[in-house]
């Protein structure tokens, strides 16, 4: 596929894609998750735009680059791009968790073309995606495996159980992000289980760590183009997130992390996106 190189390009892709994601949580008329979907936007923006090796035509070619969306309940935002990019047809999104839809609440990689791993289940996608980094490597292929993580779900010990292996394994070609936005399903995550230091936290473990704003284009290509070009270290991009980002009543409001998208509110947010409803 063709990358883009162009930062400005890049970030009018993430308003896009976000407009989509609002789009298909209005149009499936029940519970979905804006809030964590939109604040992993810029992010998978970044990595299907510009770094990640796939193909629409090929989804499970084998020297592809994976993503496990650890979080799996921000899915709507990979929905978004891989309808963009041809994976499927974007009609598709209109039945976003409709019964027979290739389009559930959490992602499923035998319904969904260009979906690497099921997820939804916290805590294992890091794992699997330390599995798939280490076979790649085994087999001689230079492909990337990315997880994204939420920071609520760093309080489940299977997570750190992964952190502590990858470098073991010498699994340089596997790039963590934590989307840091402060939020879980019931609560801030400083209320519930503070975690501290997440950059110096996998630097003990022998990761290479950067911590950046997650919605700062220009910042979150930088430490890719570093993090791709990496040898001998596994690495974990702490990114700092807003819950909601671009959509004003969502931001930082935890009501969004699962809520319906009501005609009201759907409207106003295509406002704010300069997009006709």
């Amino acid at each position: 596929m063709t990358h883009c190189d162009d930062i400005l390009a890049l970030q009018q892709k993430a308003d896009q894609i976000r407009a989509d994601i609002v789009r298909a949580a209005y149009e499936c008329g029940r519970m979905t998750h804006p809030g964590p979907s939109l604040s992993i936007a810029d992010i998978c923006t970044a990595l299907y735009y510009k770094f990640m090796n796939v193909d629409p035509r090929d989804p499970q070619k084998s020297d592809r680059d994976r993503l496990v969306l650890s979080k799996g309940h921000g899915t709507v935002a990979l929905y978004a791009i891989l309808a963009d990019l041809g994976f499927f047809p974007k009609e598709e999104l209109l039945t976003l968790r409709h019964v027979g839809s290739i389009l559930q609440g959490h992602p499923d990689m035998k319904k969904t073309p260009g979906i690497d791993m099921t997820s939804g289940s916290l805590g294992n996608g890091l794992g699997i995606a330390l599995g798939m980094a280490y076979q790649l490597k085994y087999c001689g292929k230079t492909s990337k495996v990315y997880c994204i993580l939420g920071d609520g779900e760093m309080n489940e010990g299977t997570v750190w159980e992964a952190i502590n292996q990858a470098p073991v394994m010498n699994c340089d070609n596997l790039i963590a992000f934590v989307d840091m936005n402060g939020w879980q399903s019931s609560g801030t995550t400083a209320e519930i289980c503070p975690m501290l230091n997440m950059k110096e936290r996998f630097e003990t473990f022998g990761w290479k760590a950067f911590e950046i704003n997650g919605h700062d284009m220009p910042s979150i290509v930088n430490t890719l183009d570093i993090a791709v070009n990496s040898t001998g270290q596994p690495v974990c991009i702490v990114a700092n997130t807003v819950k909601g980002k671009g959509v004003s009543y969502m931001e930082n409001d935890n009501a969004w992390h699962q809520k319906v998208v009501t005609r009201e509110l759907y409207e106003q947010a295509m406002k704010e996106f300069g997009v006709q409803s």
